[in-house]
């Protein structure tokens, strides 16, 4: 009996232990981004950077939780990111919140929050970083993925369309994606859109029996994403569907015209894509996605926008034509590595600092401050203790220079400068000209002009 009672207390034990394992692995659908593979992605922040400044954007970094009352009303009930694919929950305290889908509705209630609207106009924002989507993982789209955001407020004149489209493209020919092309449609406004979607709905229900499920359900909440529904059946049923372009009032008509005149004169590759119509309710007039030219087969976007004139509005404040896109950051760096896109590269050191002793570790790390804060690109080896490691890390690294420190240098504020070419060594007193001194040895072959 006491052999029975012990065998099932040390079952009971594996099995706590058992369910305090932790799973050492990611969440499904999101990822590391390890140190080998940020050359891409320190590329795109480096253009991101450049770009936004150049073309008079101001960053705003946003929460990435916001209200769920935000999110539904600004990005729509109907589609697939507030029915399917929102992270959701109640705090504590019991408000209502969702990890950020998009930035869109972010920015219009910080545009809002912060007074922005009495700023000059047109107010530029750029915004970048993660957003959250529960989807089906697969290539190329994750539950975590990033993205960088250009915003225009307060400009409804059609230059503002093709700006924003001329952006884009200088951002991915930075990049090194120069073959892409601007599938651009409209979708008018409010007042055309109304008799449009009527039109919609009395095809899509007269074809009802060969639209897939979820289509079906969409004729009465938004048929519009029928349009761009990835099943065979749909697609040949959207092919035949009345086009909004034939049904756009005089307004948005002359708006898109005078779109598709800018994007000549800018020598943009677009395509008119009649059923492309974006995947949120809050978007009007022009919409775009960038699709890379190359194999055939699976279309997939790098990113996208459009015009989203009564957002602001929508939210409680004035009417403020605003226009935006965002680029899908992970697509982007997947695009480079499959053209073999320049990667950004790392400047390598030129000077390696050497250490021997306590005191001498101790003095390296003042040096190394110095040289660093003086412009001098140094690597090292702190923890190493043998002199003859910390060269071999030096050769390996193909440094110029050794700076070494041993106990006795640390005694008399002095260094070794070794020529790593020609192995010839000088003693340098370390003081602030040390630094200087070191700079031109570098641009005289390791050599130290004396005069």
């Amino acid at each position: 009996m006491l052999v029975k009672k012990n065998f099932k207390k040390n079952i009971s034990k594996k099995k706590e232990k058992k369910s305090k394992e932790i799973l050492l692995q990611n969440p499904r659908g999101m990822r590391d981004i390890l140190p080998e593979e940020q050359n891409y992605w320190d590329q795109i922040r480096k253009v991101l950077e450049q770009s936004y400044r150049d073309y008079g954007f101001g960053r705003m970094d946003l929460p990435i939780l916001e209200y769920s009352d935000l999110l539904i009303r600004s990005i729509g009930e109907g589609t697939d990111i507030v029915d399917k694919e929102m992270y959701s929950f109640v705090t504590k305290g019991g408000d209502k919140l969702s990890l950020r889908p998009e930035f869109t509705a972010g920015l219009a209630r910080a545009y809002l929050q912060h007074g922005m609207n009495v700023r000059h106009k047109p107010v530029k924002i750029f915004s970048m970083g993660a957003v959250y989507r529960y989807d089906r993982p697969q290539e190329g789209r994750y539950r975590e993925l990033y993205q960088a955001n250009f915003d225009i407020f307060g400009e409804q004149d059609a230059v503002m369309d093709a700006h924003i489209i001329q952006l884009a493209s200088r951002i991915l020919a930075a990049l090194d994606i120069k073959k892409v092309q601007f599938q651009i449609n409209s979708i008018g406004c409010p007042v055309c859109r109304k008799n449009y979607l009527n039109l919609l709905k009395k095809y899509f229900e007269s074809k009802k029996n060969k639209l897939c499920q979820t289509c079906r359900k969409r004729i009465h909440t938004n048929p519009l994403r029928i349009l761009d529904c990835k099943e065979d059946k749909c697609s040949q049923v959207a092919a035949q569907a009345p086009q909004i372009l034939d049904h756009l009032c005089d307004d948005c008509r002359l708006h898109f015209r005078s779109l598709l005149e800018y994007l000549e004169e800018l020598e943009i590759f677009y395509v008119i894509n009649p059923r492309l119509v974006r995947g949120l309710s809050y978007y009007t007039k022009t919409v775009f996605e960038i699709w890379p030219i190359g194999e055939e087969g699976k279309k997939y976007s790098l990113g996208g926008g459009g015009r989203y004139d009564n957002l602001v509005e929508l939210l409680g404040g004035e009417k403020t034509p605003a226009i935006g896109f965002a680029l899908g950051l992970d697509r982007v760096v997947a695009e480079m590595k499959k053209i073999k896109a320049k990667a950004y590269v790392f400047p390598i050191p030129k000077v390696f600092l050497a250490q021997l002793g306590d005191l001498a570790k101790k003095k390296s790390l003042k040096l190394f401050s110095d040289l660093e804060k003086n412009g001098v690109l140094v690597a090292e080896s702190f923890g190493r203790g043998s002199l003859k490691s910390q060269l071999r890390i030096a050769n390996r690294l193909k440094a110029e220079i050794t700076i070494i420190m041993g106990q006795k240098e640390a005694l008399d504020g002095t260094v070794i400068m070794k020529n790593m070419a020609t192995g010839t060594q000088e003693t340098l007193v370390v003081n602030e000209k040390l630094p200087f001194i070191i700079k031109k040895a570098l641009k005289n072959n390791g050599k130290v002009i004396k005069k």
